[in-house]
């Protein structure tokens, strides 16, 4: 039997705010296979990003256990969690977060460095071909497209060649045109790599492309619209 790439169980997530502890996640369980895209769709503050964020190891789960890769992220500290993401998870977030001071293939070779490899250059220049920007590995976000920052961003979450792919609503700045680019640049990669892919998206259309779609809502699986699904 195929070890699941991620596995939830029981999980909860409660964050501490202005207003007192919020209860984000309510005992979300899930597995995703290994070379599976899956979507993670739902209303605003039902929990999508968190989801997302507490698989990759960038939150925490507050209860519950999560597994990745046969590792046990629930028991992991901090710099274990940042060794486990520099070698097997890559993230695109909706707002790229790129290093403005930086070029492009700077962006997406200093990760590369930090984690030890000779070849991160060489590395992010490839990436940056793979997205169509090898002509502006030199240029600077600024002097970018919103399209052209998200390609950048898909490249440095690539580079590495991550086991799992997570993004959070990589097309959600980005007109139509540059965004359904994004998108099958998306899925490129995930074949390219071989990489299980995670998406919170909006947009159906995107999660149409998904092997399998889950529904959040109010932190918890919304179970009534998996039985709608079904039974369509």
């Amino acid at each position: 039997m195929t070890t699941p790439m991620l596995s939830l169980r029981d999980v909860h997530l409660t964050l501490s705010g202005n207003a007192g502890a919020v209860d984000i996640l309510h005992g979300i369980s899930l597995d995703v296979q290994p070379g599976e895209s899956m979507g993670l769709v739902g209303p605003s503050g039902s929990g999508k990003s968190s989801l997302l964020m507490v698989m990759g190891g960038l939150e925490r789960a507050t209860g519950g256990q999560v597994q990745a890769m046969g590792h046990d992220l629930s028991a992991m500290n901090e710099d274990a969690l940042a060794r486990f993401r520099n070698g097997h998870v890559g993230v695109v977030f909706q707002s790229f977060h790129l290093i403005p001071t930086m070029t492009a293939l700077e962006n997406v070779a200093t990760p590369l460095e930090l984690s030890g490899d000779r070849d991160a250059f060489d590395k992010a220049r490839a990436a940056l071909q793979a997205v169509g920007l090898g002509a502006r590995v030199d240029h600077y976000p600024a002097q970018m497209s919103g399209g052209e920052q998200q390609r950048v961003a898909l490249a440095r979450a690539t580079a590495p060649e991550p086991q799992l792919l997570l993004a959070d609503e990589p097309t959600g700045n980005l007109d139509g045109a540059n965004g359904a680019a994004i998108m099958d640049l998306l899925f490129d990669l995930r074949d390219r790599y071989g990489a299980t892919l995670v998406m919170v998206t909006h947009a159906p259309e995107l999660a149409a492309r998904c092997d399998r779609v889950v529904r959040l809502r109010d932190g918890r699986i919304d179970a009534d619209a998996a039985e709608r699904d079904a039974a369509e």
